[in-house]
């Protein structure tokens, strides 16, 4: 954790550890391809209209656990979105650009 920078450093807490990150795990699970990619602010709107509360950073925090501990297998970005690739150059720019 950097002092003063908390909210982007801070690690999960329980809420979203114990529930926005199994919610986010499943949601990415259905969003196979560049095709279906979904964007952050999608995913506030999606969740907040469920009752979810979440930010943009929240989500760049969780989506940094999924893939470290390599939750959703693939999980990638770009400038559609966030989503599954079966594409290895797709990944490997991913990574790249990590």
């Amino acid at each position: 954790m950097i002092i003063n920078f908390e909210e982007f450093t801070d690690e999960l807490n329980e809420y979203e550890r114990k529930v926005l990150l199994p919610t986010m795990v499943t949601c990415f699970k259905k969003h196979v391809g560049e095709e279906n990619a979904i964007t952050g602010r999608e995913i506030i709107s999606k969740m907040t209209a469920k009752g979810y509360d979440i930010s943009g950073v929240r989500i760049r925090k969780i989506v940094n656990v999924i893939r470290r501990h390599n939750l959703v297998p693939c999980l990638v970005s770009s400038a559609k979105g966030y989503f599954v690739s079966d594409n290895v150059e797709q990944v490997s720019d991913c990574i790249d650009s990590l």
